[in-house]
């Protein structure tokens, strides 16, 4: 068992390596997303991602979200007490349940596609219905890709090898990009709404790289796949038990930016776009540090809370939390105070117009007062299923969600904020989320609270103080 020392330096010296390979995916998640804004415009590009959000959010919520944690955290204690035999065997399990359900759910996501495109937005005519609800066809069988990548990833991680899951992402950019593009083109060389079914056809391509780019990794580990319909195991539940809760617990964020798609719906396409451009943004830092950061965490804590002593969980947790905000809060700062140049040289390039980046810059001020808070999510809600405490992050999920809601509804129709109120809730949620989460483990273990604050207020000083009295608040 590592020393608490160790652990950090295990931290820092691989989130390093994680750091490296999330950046050079969320650059080329940028270019993707420059790239096609400039081709198809706002209002194409917000067609487009309303079908990619159903099949998103599931990847989201059982890959990326939900199973990856469940299962790190069940393959970490038993490669600890039990050894890499009986873990081989499991990981063969998983893969071969996830193969079968995640088939049969994009299946029913392709059947019941008008449904759920109804749910998601509301607000569109009927013909840009149509057209969502044909690409949100294609792209589902995106979610049984990316589920398997995820376990791969989950694997390789529990086996402290961090660089070849974190490049993965990567090659799912590079095939959306590359597949994309030259499908778009093909399909209609003038990148009119046709060409969107290329821009979904790439979204399979980089999916189908992001799994594949994995195998040899996993092979040089130890691992080779072979089918295992033995479901009836322990662990197997285990996993599964935990990933219900953590369904809704780990993903609360991407929820409520769903439910702030639906109310954007009525804003017209352009507005679902301002907020995913702004959102993308804020996707470098929380996955440069606050993801980093977890993927470091969750092994190295799991294993602490398999053993008898667990002294050692409070502090690495809590040296955790204060590298993360230590690490984004320079970050959010520059997002706040210089949201409309960045915004106008990184996007405002094509169909994507001068009003375009104005409106994207105000939700991305607003998305940028809660980075510290998304990125501490990322590390704190999965320190619970580690405790086997999965029912709390769900409950403070639900909570967070439905204050959500409210403050769409407020900040929409009482304040007429438009989609910076709705950038805005999401940030206050996503917050009161961190801070509750905090206070209950807090209950639990030593955070070292003192520490956090004055880490807190150093930074405070350090990055606000200084560049605040020559910038005026912005009226929205």
């Amino acid at each position: 068992m590592h020393t608490l020392t160790n652990n950090k330096k295990l931290n820092i010296k691989a989130s390093g390596i994680i750091t490296i390979a999330v950046m050079v995916s969320r650059v080329l998640g940028l270019i993707r997303e420059v790239l096609f804004n400039a081709l198809f415009g706002t209002s194409s590009m917000g067609i487009f991602l309303i079908a990619f959000r159903a099949p998103n959010l599931l990847r989201d919520l059982f890959a990326e979200g939900a199973l990856s944690i469940s299962f790190i955290t069940i393959f970490s204690k038993k490669l600890e007490t039990e050894g890499e035999d009986s873990t081989w065997a499991l990981a063969s399990k998983m893969m071969t349940l996830i193969c079968c359900l995640m088939s049969i759910i994009s299946i029913l996501g392709i059947v019941y596609a008008k449904h759920i495109i109804a749910i998601l937005a509301p607000g569109f005519t009927p013909e840009d219905s149509h057209t969502v609800i044909l690409l949100t066809q294609i792209m589902y069988p995106f979610i049984l890709l990316v589920s398997l990548a995820a376990l791969a990833m989950g694997i390789l991680n529990s086996k402290n090898v961090f660089g070849i899951p974190a490049l993965a992402s990567s090659f799912f950019n590079i095939g959306s990009i590359i597949g994309g593009a030259l499908c778009g083109w093909l399909i209609d060389p003038t990148f009119g709404r046709k060409a969107l079914i290329g821009l979904a056809a790439g979204t399979l391509i980089g999916g189908i790289l992001q799994l594949i780019v994995q195998t040899p990794s996993l092979r040089r580990s130890g691992f080779h796949f072979r089918f295992n319909f033995r479901w009836n195991d322990p662990d197997v539940r285990n996993i599964l038990l935990l990933t219900l809760p953590a369904v809704i617990a780990a993903s609360a964020l991407q929820v409520n930016i769903l439910i702030n798609s639906s109310f954007a719906s009525y804003m017209g396409n352009e507005a679902v776009t301002w907020l995913n451009s702004a959102f993308r943004l804020m996707q470098f830092p929380i996955g440069v540090f606050g993801v980093a950061i977890a993927t470091i965490t969750l092994p190295v804590i799991s294993r602490i809370a398999a053993t008898k002593n667990q002294s050692e969980f409070g502090p690495t947790l809590g040296y955790a939390l204060r590298l993360a905000v230590f690490l984004t809060m320079p970050a959010a700062v520059g997002l706040w105070f210089f949201a409309e140049p960045i915004i106008k040289v990184i996007y405002e390039h094509g169909k994507f117009n001068t009003h375009d980046s104005m409106q994207t810059a105000l939700a991305l001020k607003f998305y940028a007062l809660g980075l510290m808070g998304y990125a501490c999510i990322k590390v704190i809600a999965p320190s619970f299923y580690a405790m086997n405490r999965k029912w709390t992050p769900m409950f403070v999920s639900f909570f967070t969600i439905g204050i959500n809601i409210i403050l769409n509804c407020f900040f929409i129709f009482k304040l007429k904020m438009g989609h910076g109120g709705l950038a805005l809730s999401t940030t206050l949620a996503a917050t009161l989320n961190f801070l509750t989460l905090y206070f209950l483990m807090g209950r639990l273990h030593n955070l070292h609270t003192r520490a956090f604050l004055d880490n807190l207020l150093k930074g405070i000083k350090t990055w606000i103080a200084p560049i605040l009295p020559r910038h005026k608040i912005p009226a929205f």
